[in-house]
């Protein structure tokens, strides 16, 4: 454990929800001084999975007889099935107990990994996804809740800034590692690298995690359904919609995933027990912050899964010369940490967001200009800032989503800000794909070219996107620093 100096809360892209009584459980000495690395190992499982992937795929596509601008799925099954299962991951460790949820999320994610390695074909490949996002879905909320009533409020933040670090060195290691593994080895050991980690996890798991068990209460499954189910169905839409002919089918999902989302609300209405309250949206910060949230990572999410794709199909560079010009993104997103607290004391919340979001649009666009003659260290320090704007932005956006929510509140308004993050995820790069598509398939741009007017139309929707912020009152989130 580090020493106890104080944390700066910036350090991780999601606050930690609030701890508002003491610990659930004791800890053993040796239980006190290591359980926070329970959490590091589950956060660099799953972070180095997600980005070793995106240098991965054009290989991966080859391997799979699959067209390298249509393997967006092996990355949207994942994101859209954490989506789909992190709210209940919370009421299955009251439930069954902390202990037992963690070790199977951990099995879980180990044997999609094993499954995932085994696809013979892309349909294979998004159905271990899934597996591997049932078991992610589980396996990081779940830590943090150990965590969270594991330890005294006065040692929290400390305990949390200390296992997120992983959090900052997967994504540096991440397309590294993916772009030498496919290159020289085989694109299946990027989810085979999984097995050693899931086994540490698993003896970590064993000997440190305690049992922690609650009054699990019941679960809202009917909210719980029509969430997941309009979920699927606004994700499916934006692939169809994007394709010759299915203009149709993608429509008709569209209507009924809106549907859907309108029943939810009337029965939230009225359950006891919600699984997203609707009570949430009452709080004004939360209300612009979880929208605003939403709409700027439809541009921003798109471009790591786009950047691989641009280097490799349509520069022809090497999975390992992709990944070393993907590290710049960590390297500024690591740089920009220290400051993200002073630079929003300086100047607000409202200020920051507005600018920083018209700046990501810009970045975005400047993507657009990019050609394979273009040497890569004039490559690199755009994504470097790119990198240190995208770290200013989430951490910025998640905390004065929840910075005003009190008691219960914060809970479920930090396991909704969760779900944002992960459907936002899954829509940006299903949005982005579906650009792509358009300008390649339905305008037979040439690839560059399409790549490039995807660029702008995604930059021009990130720098719109943050007019949202200008809901913001200049004293919001004064209280926060």
């Amino acid at each position: 454990m580090p020493n106890k100096e104080k944390p700066n809360n910036s350090s991780a892209d999601a606050p930690s929800p609030a701890l508002d009584t003491e610990p659930k459980v004791k800890l053993s000495p040796l239980q006190s001084k290591y359980l926070p690395y329970v959490l590091a190992v589950a956060l660099f499982m799953q972070i180095l999975d997600a980005t070793i992937l995106n240098t991965a795929l054009p290989e991966m596509a080859l391997a799979l007889g699959e067209p390298p601008l249509q393997m967006q799925w092996a990355v949207i099954s994942y994101a859209l099935t954490l989506a789909i299962f992190i709210p209940v991951s919370g009421f299955l460790a009251d439930k069954y107990g902390t202990r037992k949820v963690f070790l199977s999320a951990i099995i879980l994610f180990s044997i999609g990994s094993i499954l995932c390695a085994m696809s013979p074909n892309l349909d294979m490949l998004v159905a271990s996804r899934v597996v591997q996002g049932i078991g992610g879905a589980m396996m990081t909320p779940v830590a943090r809740l150990i965590l969270v009533k594991s330890y005294p409020r006065n040692q929290l933040l400390t305990v949390m800034n200390f296992a997120v670090i992983p959090a900052l060195i997967a994504p540096l290691v991440g397309p590294l590692v993916g772009g030498y593994l496919v290159q020289y080895a085989s694109w299946h050991w990027i989810f085979l690298i999984n097995i050693p980690m899931g086994v540490l996890g698993l003896i970590m798991g064993y000997k440190l995690v305690p049992d922690i068990r609650e009054a699990a209460g019941k679960l809202d499954w009917l909210g719980f359904a029509l969430f997941a189910i309009a979920a699927g169905l606004l994700t499916l839409a934006v692939e169809f919609l994007s394709q010759p002919g299915e203009a149709l089918p993608g429509i008709t999902m569209s209507a009924i995933a809106l549907s859907l989302l309108f029943i939810y609300v009337r029965h939230a209405r009225k359950a006891s027990n919600p699984i997203f309250p609707l009570t949430l949206f009452k709080v004004r910060t939360f209300r612009i912050g979880i929208t605003g949230n939403l709409f700027t990572r439809l541009g921003i999410s798109a471009v790591p899964y786009l950047l691989p794709l641009l280097f490799q199909v349509a520069f022809k560079y090497t999975p390992s010369q992709a990944g070393w010009l993907l590290t710049p993104i960590a390297v500024g997103a690591m740089g920009i940490k220290p400051w993200v607290s002073k630079i929003i004391q300086r100047f607000s919340y409202r200020k920051v967001l507005v600018a920083n979001t018209t700046l990501l649009g810009i970045l975005i666009i400047l993507l657009a200009q990019l050609d394979a003659s273009i040497p890569w260290y004039y490559i690199a320090p755009l994504l470097v800032v790119m990198g240190a704007c995208n770290s200013m932005q989430f951490s910025a956006m998640n905390t004065i989503t929840i910075g005003d929510l009190e008691g219960p509140q914060t809970s479920s308004g930090n396991s909704l800000m969760a779900v944002n993050q992960q459907l936002a995820i899954s829509f940006g790069i299903a949005f982005g794909a579906a650009i792509l598509t358009v300008f390649s398939d339905r305008l037979n741009f040439e690839v560059v070219s399409a790549f490039n007017a995807t660029y702008y139309v995604l930059g021009i929707i990130t720098i719109i996107s943050g007019l949202s912020f200008l809901r913001l009152k200049p004293e919001d989130g004064r209280g926060l620093y």
